[in-house]
């Protein structure tokens, strides 16, 4: 079912749904305070409790090696997939990317103090489609901890969404992902952070630039951030493998949707001449 304006009002304070993307259209990003309730907050952080105390740290100065990162969140616990259906995301999520959009990725990130920031990226990069052009994607951040100017929260660039295919001091490379590149911290004066107290959600825009900040503190950050694309573009994640075919019978029809069990309008992610959703059981 698509998510409507209307079942995003409670969390829009008075404000006009219209209005609201009229400033996601000017600004790239926008900011709800304290969506979920803190009970909601507990269970994601139990659920995401015992995969953190593995502390498997980033591989690269992209993934942050100070950092834990939880992928495949949706085979990990239900609570997961209620965070990725939210109606509130996903309002906006559906007006910029239409009802036959895709998640496209889905992890926690975990900052340890001393976690440096990442390079300057726009989540939705890897079409290599040149800009300015429309977002192919959404990413969304939940804050499961407070996050502060100390304790890295995420840094944009606002209205960056719009620039053409500049590149800026500080951007992501190929040598990034293999610790081969000279750390270029590329601070801005036009950057702010993404500040939320806990339970907050941030939405930003495929084409935004944006990084994760640095760690300061004495205290990890938490965040999950579930991350959106137009139906037509690989997904980051695999989400077929990642999410096993006995568990995606079991979650809502929105979130099998979501990761693949739907089809892109005439006939896009067909299995074997039908609709996806025929190879699984019934809920």
């Amino acid at each position: 079912m698509a998510a409507t304006a209307e079942q995003a009002s409670p969390w829009l304070k008075g404000r006009s749904f219209t209005s609201l993307r009229e400033e996601f259209d000017r600004s790239g990003y926008l900011i709800f305070e304290r969506v979920l309730a803190p009970d909601r907050v507990a269970e994601i952080r139990e659920a995401l409790a015992p995969h953190l105390a593995r502390d498997l740290l980033g591989r690269n100065d992209f993934e942050g090696t100070r950092t834990n990162r939880v992928y495949a969140l949706l085979a990990k616990s239900p609570v997961f997939a209620e965070l990725a259906i939210h109606p509130l995301a996903m309002a906006f999520v559906e007006a910029e990317l239409g009802e036959s959009c895709l998640l496209s990725a889905m992890l926690a990130i975990n900052l340890h103090p001393g976690e440096t920031v990442q390079p300057w990226h726009f989540d939705d990069g890897a079409a290599k489609i040149p800009r300015p052009r429309p977002a192919l994607g959404i990413s969304t951040f939940w804050a499961i901890d407070d996050t502060t100017e100390q304790n890295g929260a995420t840094e944009i660039i606002p209205g960056s969404h719009l620039w053409d295919g500049q590149y800026i001091e500080g951007a992501l490379q190929p040598a990034h992902f293999t610790n081969t590149a000279d750390h270029d911290e590329g601070n801005r004066a036009d950057a702010i952070k993404l500040i939320m107290p806990s339970g907050s959600l941030a939405i930003t825009k495929g084409t935004l630039w944006h990084r994760g900040g640095a760690n300061r503190s004495d205290r990890p950050r938490l965040i999950v951030t579930p991350q959106y694309c137009v139906g037509w573009v690989r997904q980051l994640e695999n989400m077929a493998l990642a999410v096993p075919a006995e568990v995606a019978s079991q979650l809502p029809e929105r979130a099998r949707e979501l990761i693949g069990y739907s089809i892109h309008p005439p006939f896009m992610g067909y299995v074997d001449g039908v609709h996806p959703r025929r190879l699984l059981r019934p809920h």
